[in-house]
């Protein structure tokens, strides 16, 4: 049996999933009130620079990988057009629901599907661009779910990662009293769960940083990868081109 993190524990790796998926089954319903919560509304304008990143046009075909409740979904689909698709999926159905009801709520019937990243049932060479937002660090074997994104873009085609990632030096010590003492305090009065929560902060703390996602997206076949720092490392876009 081979292990795996799941925040700073050590599971057997066919349990993450399970373990992960517990986590988004307890927070959906919160997950946007939340959302504006611990980022103080920071992370609208994160999507908005990664949309505007993506550069689609009338027309475009766009995967949405760990969509949850479909901001992006929902940006993406406002750009491609009637001509273009953006299909919705993430592994956690409670996710993918509130995400399907929203996005219905303001007007937009997209294709919604649960899927494993990891295992993409979408033949090859298919889609303009393929997004992947605060979900990759959640995912058992990253560099596998990378080279399915790899596999079904097109040549030339684009990937965006939007994730939690190494905070500037001197803020370090700050973010982390921040992320260890009131995002579970946050996650106990909001949604009724701080463990969820916890488990967020340690998640991030095992992603990898900047430097070494970018050398795991070429490894797993992108010929050009390039990084983008928001709030000063409290996030990063990775951007990567099929070649």
């Amino acid at each position: 049996m081979s292990s795996t993190h799941f925040g700073f524990k050590t599971v057997d790796e066919t349990e993450k999933a399970k373990h992960v998926r517990g986590v988004f089954d307890s927070v959906a319903s919160k997950y946007d009130v939340m959302n504006d919560l611990m980022s103080a509304g920071l992370h609208r304008l994160w999507k908005r620079y990664t949309v505007m990143v993506a550069d689609l046009r009338e027309g475009s075909q766009v995967l949405d990988i760990a969509g949850g409740t479909g901001d992006l979904a929902m940006a993406f689909a406002k750009k491609v057009g009637k001509t273009g698709r953006v299909v919705h999926t993430d592994i956690n159905e409670a996710m993918l629901s509130t995400g399907r009801d929203r996005l219905l709520d303001h007007g937009f019937v997209l294709p919604t599907l649960v899927c494993d990243a990891e295992k993409l049932p979408f033949p090859d060479n298919h889609f303009d661009v393929v997004s992947v937002a605060f979900g990759l660090r959640n995912m058992t074997h990253k560099d596998a779910a990378l080279k399915e994104m790899c596999r079904v873009l097109k040549p030339n085609g684009k990937l965006l990662v939007l994730e939690f990632s190494k905070v500037a030096k001197p803020l370090e010590k700050a973010y982390d009293w921040y992320s260890f003492n009131i995002l579970p305090k946050l996650g106990q009065m909001i949604a009724g769960d701080d463990a969820s929560y916890r488990y967020l902060a340690e998640s991030i703390r095992m992603h990898p940083g900047q430097e070494e996602l970018k050398a795991l997206m070429k490894q797993s076949g992108f010929g050009h990868v390039d990084f983008h720092n928001m709030s000063a490392g409290v996030v990063a876009l990775h951007v990567g081109i099929k070649c």
